[in-house]
């Protein structure tokens, strides 16, 4: 018997506009949200308005519009923290730093309940994700793919027509072309990702149009 394919919905968190999704196993209705950065009230709206019961924190990496309100959200509903790599370790660390740099209110650091590494899996319900860890963005970043539904969520590594940026610390321009072109071309043409922050694309389009990886 084949498994329904994963089901997702990405809702927009921040002043940055940070693409927080919703993935779930509409069999279960088991669900996991990526990158809950903050606008909690938002995400758990629209986990509501789905039907769908939040059980997993994932996390691409840490920066503070990506993990800003993972501690809250893991103290309130007791939900286990995956990932990201232990490459983030030092992002995890500067949360509250980060939070008063740019404003974000009360961010606290946390310890992920289970760290992520390349080749490893995560689950909800019955959907199965493999796990890439595609540094560069942040020393720690990984991505979630799911061969099932021709889907990534791929943070801040690829957006539609450009790269992340690796001017951070511990960022690598180099690392950033070699994680895209070595972990997510692979993952096939038509695969759609979504990306951290602006518009879906598929791997196809970027490979053959983006400026800043096309035809690698």
């Amino acid at each position: 018997m084949t498994e329904p394919h994963l089901h997702y919905v990405t809702v927009p968190v921040t002043a940055f506009a940070q693409n927080s999704s919703i993935v779930w196993c509409p069999s279960t209705m088991k669900a996991a949200v990526i990158d809950p950065g903050g606008d909690l009230p938002r995400l758990e709206a629209a986990a509501k308005a789905q039907g769908v019961q939040l059980e997993q924190i994932w996390l691409t990496h840490a920066h503070i519009d990506h993990a800003g309100g993972t501690a809250e959200l893991s103290e309130r509903l007791g939900l286990p923290i995956i990932g990201p790599h232990p490459g983030d370790q030092f992002w995890i660390d500067g949360l509250a730093e980060q939070g008063r740099m740019f404003g974000f209110p009360s961010v606290a650091k946390f310890t992920p309940t289970r760290w992520l590494h390349d080749g490893d899996t995560v689950q909800v319900g019955h959907c199965v994700l493999n796990v890439r860890h595609c540094p560069g963005h942040t020393p720690g970043h990984v991505v979630f793919h799911s061969p099932e539904a021709l889907r990534a969520f791929v943070g801040d590594v690829l957006f539609a027509g450009s790269i992340g940026r690796t001017d951070f610390p511990g960022g690598n321009h180099a690392e950033l072309i070699a994680s895209i072109r070595e972990r997510l071309w692979p993952m096939g043409d038509d695969t759609v990702f979504i990306p951290g922050h602006g518009p879906e694309s598929s791997f196809g389009e970027e490979r053959r149009h983006n400026p800043f990886v096309r035809g690698g």
